[in-house]
């Protein structure tokens, strides 16, 4: 019985041996005969991307105080409330930036900081084109003065935060966060002055974080804290959401010491009536004009005024404008971003169609 044991255990011992030899022979033979079969792994790093989620109350401590509530009155009663910031103090006086529509046509404008302090603010200019407008109070009421950064350094993704005063001053200092969603988006909003409104296209950043009545004229921030643009406009309707945007802060600061120096904000002029193309289509003065020149947007000129700088240079009544500088002009609020990106003195090309021929015309830029 010992005996048979023991031939048990052998026989099994060979048997494992034997197997373990055939396993290693077959995995040589994969070796030799496919040595493409296993090969060594290599691991490439692109790029480190880090993603974290961080708190931003650091960088909002460093702008909140710095940030007011702007009311204004007609006739001592209450009209329109919006949001500024305090972005330098100079020779005693403090200077807040906020939007121009915030404080149009007001008599009076108080702004409140963050201690509940209510002092009225000086207009020291504003400017309507480009929605900005600075007030200025005595620098002892300051708190704290902004952090200005750039949002020209500023990337798609970026973390950024509003402080605002949306709907009411119940909701004063409120803080939303976002990202940038975009730069450089032109859009084309309606400028009011007094009873005049006129179309016109602003070059802004965009942004979603929330933006509500009442946030216009604040600061939108980056994660150190430093103001990178001024909320200004909110696209609003059932198939919109999240969709904001703001003043880049070095257009903003640009008119902003323009008005403190007590300089006119100059913007040069055509001297030229117009019509857009969409507007025209179904006038029979403008029909065949149209149809003629083949085109679905454009800016028909309807007149000139008095020695225009359009006229001296060649423009006749019934041109219709479709290109400046070699920039699609589909509007007359295009034409108007086009136009004002120039300076008085500067020479610029209009593209137009007459006869159904296309044409360039360079035009000397006078201020009106």
């Amino acid at each position: 019985m010992v005996e048979k044991k023991k031939n048990t255990t052998l026989r099994n011992g060979l048997i494992l041996i034997a197997a373990f030899l055939l396993g290693m022979l077959a995995l040589y033979g994969i070796f030799y005969f496919f040595p493409n079969v296993i090969g060594e792994t290599v691991t490439r790093v692109e790029k480190d991307v880090t993603v974290t989620d961080e708190g931003i109350a650091d960088a909002v401590e460093k702008v909140y105080d710095a940030v007011v509530v702007v009311n204004t009155y007609i006739n001592d009663e209450a009209y329109s409330s919006g949001t500024g910031f305090v972005y330098k103090t100079e020779d005693g006086k403090a200077y807040l930036l906020t939007n121009n529509h915030v404080i149009e046509s007001a008599d009076d404008v108080y702004v409140t900081f963050t201690d509940g302090t209510v002092v009225q603010a000086e207009v020291v200019g504003s400017d309507v084109y480009s929605d900005i407008a600075v007030l200025s109070v005595d620098e002892d009421y300051i708190i704290s003065i902004a952090e200005i950064g750039s949002s020209e350094d500023a990337r798609l993704g970026d973390t950024v935060f509003a402080i605002g005063a949306p709907l009411d001053s119940a909701y004063s200092w409120s803080v939303t966060r976002g990202i940038v969603s975009g730069k450089d988006r032109l859009v084309e909003v309606e400028l009011t002055s007094g009873n005049t409104t006129t179309p016109m296209v602003v070059n802004t950043i965009q942004t979603d974080a929330a933006i509500n009545n009442g946030n216009s004229g604040g600061p939108l921030a980056n994660s150190n804290g430093e103001v990178i643009g001024i909320t200004s406009i909110k696209l609003a309707s059932s198939t919109i959401e999240g969709m904001g945007f703001a003043i880049p802060i070095e257009t903003a600061i640009d008119y902003a010491e323009q008005l403190i120096s007590g300089e006119s904000v100059e913007r040069p002029y055509l001297g030229i009536s117009m019509i857009d193309v969409t507007d025209a289509y179904l006038s029979r003065e403008y029909y065949n004009l149209i149809r003629e020149a083949n085109v679905t947007s454009g800016v028909i000129v309807a007149e000139f005024t008095d020695n225009s700088p359009a006229k001296q240079a060649g423009l006749e009544v019934g041109d219709i404008i479709i290109k400046v500088d070699g920039n699609d002009v589909p509007s007359n609020a295009y034409l108007r971003y086009y136009l004002y990106r120039h300076s008085v003195g500067d020479e610029m090309t209009i593209t137009i169609i007459r006869d159904g021929k296309e044409r360039d015309i360079k035009v000397m830029l006078t201020e009106s």
